[in-house]
């Protein structure tokens, strides 16, 4: 491994290799039984004479911290180690310095809820990925990389590759009725890139942002450490509660098709209600079409794009939930009035996604490998899905209610009994009893949290239902 040592304006040369590789193996930048470079290497990389080098490593060997091996070179000693552990505790944490971050990074967490997975994994987020054709995928990826590695060597245009945008264009027109092109489109890294991207392109800092309670919480944090402003508006059986919108507000993010976390699906008259909201007050609505994909009954309700004749909706979609979060793989389709803002925005937030992730996509759709993936797994998730509501019904009705929900890859559920604060301490007994499941609260925006759980089934195998909803109904239960 190459080691950085830097002579610039010193003057005891030989002292300053030694002290700097000293450095280094106390920082554990050179770890134990890792090679230094040959004396001779050295000084010519240094500019010095190989007696310089040598002098500095004779005295590394003379203080253990380096051993030299006839015949194969200089090498980190096993006992630096020890040494480097010894002096950082002695020496005590590093300084903080100077910098600060804004106060707004404070208040926002970096989420591990899936590392380590729970026994039965009820907590919604997450597709089945055993689901996923692995196969399938490394024989498209390595077929692309193989037809044109210039495809996926060189930077490319912000908007994403040609293909996938068509496919993507093509796919939501059959599946979901929305008329697009290619040009309408725009390939971003997930959901939460393209919340990014929009919010830099319609607001400044101080505009308000009108978020659905409870809610997604990722895009409100996204949201404040933007400098927006955010306003919670309540959720009720039919969705957005569009007369509790705030005149103010300059943008609308909401998950009508399947809302998260309560599952309800927006009406047609609330639909339209907000269409001519957003109209009187020059707002744009964000509609993020999520888990539009299963649903398992009754008549589906066109998506708000679909419906909107005066530009004001921004359809976002992503594959996190029909193939797998780690592909970060997402699209917004924006009106033409924000399509170069659009691809300007993506621009400098980081260029373009992967481009070996979208031709592999691309050619996922094509074959119609997607088509048949999505069939598949909504099969599998509707027999979960009907268990789930049938074990809480007939075993838990005492304790939980269901809202109404024929969609997605979970079911919310309010208590009869207990508040939002012994739901919580259930929850907390759940994953104890190796029970993952997230508590309503937890998506609240405002002071006031909703009493019950959000019971997902993406990720636990059919076979474990049962049981794990018997054990979440015992940690209930001792609280009731």
């Amino acid at each position: 491994m190459d080691v950085h040592v830097s002579l610039v304006g010193r003057q005891d040369l030989s002292g300053e290799i030694y002290r700097q590789l000293r450095r280094a193996i106390l920082d554990l930048r050179l770890k134990p039984g890792e090679p230094l470079p040959p004396t001779r290497e050295l000084a010519r990389r240094l500019s010095v004479s190989r007696t310089t080098v040598t002098v500095a490593y004779d005295r590394l060997i003379a203080e253990g911290f380096v051993q030299s091996r006839v015949g194969a070179g200089t090498f980190v000693s096993g006992g630096a180690a020890r040494t480097a552990r010894t002096t950082r505790a002695e020496s005590g944490p590093l300084p903080h310095g100077s910098l600060r971050p804004r106060a707004v990074w404070d208040g926002i967490t970096v989420p591990t809820p899936f590392d380590p997975p729970a026994t039965f994994e009820f907590r919604g987020g997450l597709p089945d990925a055993a689901l996923f054709p692995q196969e399938k995928w490394r024989r498209l990826m390595w077929r692309v990389l193989r037809a044109d590695a210039s495809v996926v060597g060189t930077y490319a245009h912000p908007a994403g590759h040609p293909d996938l945008r068509a496919a993507i264009a093509r796919h939501i027109a059959v599946a979901r009725g929305v008329a697009a092109t290619m040009e309408d489109i725009t390939i971003t890294s997930g959901t939460q890139q393209a919340l990014d991207v929009l919010a830099r392109v319609l607001l400044q800092p101080g505009d308000m942002v009108a978020v659905e309670d409870p809610g997604y919480s990722p895009p409100r944090r996204l949201f404040q450490s933007l400098g927006l402003r955010i306003v919670g508006v309540p959720v009720d059986q039919d969705g957005l509660v569009v007369d509790a919108l705030p005149r103010r507000a300059r943008m609308v993010y909401v998950t009508p098709s399947h809302q998260y976390p309560l599952g309800v699906s927006l009406s047609l008259p609330r639909r339209h209600a907000l269409l001519a909201w957003a109209e009187r007050n020059d707002a744009a609505i964000i509609e993020d079409d999520y888990d539009s994909e299963f649903r398992f009954g009754g008549r589906p309700i066109e998506p708000l794009q679909t419906l909107d004749a005066a530009g004001r909706v921004v359809y976002v979609g992503s594959f996190s939930k029909t193939l797998l979060p780690a592909l970060r793989l997402g699209f917004i389709l924006a009106p033409p009035s924000l399509r170069a803002a659009v691809q300007k925005a993506k621009f400098v937030t980081d260029w373009h996604t992967s481009m070996l992730a979208q031709t592999t996509l691309a050619a996922f759709i094509e074959q119609g490998a997607f088509a048949r993936h999505i069939r598949k797994a909504r099969g599998v998730y509707a027999k979960r899905h009907e268990l789930i509501t049938r074990i809480v019904r007939r075993e838990l009705g005492d304790l939980l209610e269901l809202l109404p929900s024929d969609a997605g890859l979970h079911v919310a559920a309010v208590t009869r009994r207990l508040s939002a604060e012994q739901v919580a301490k259930a929850v907390q007994r759940a994953a104890a009893a190796g029970v993952g499941v997230h508590p309503l609260e937890r998506f609240a925006v405002g002071t006031t949290a909703m009493a019950g759980v959000v019971i997902g089934y993406g990720s636990i195998q059919t076979a474990a239902i049962a049981e794990g909803l018997q054990r979440l109904r015992s940690c209930l239960e001792d609280l009731a």
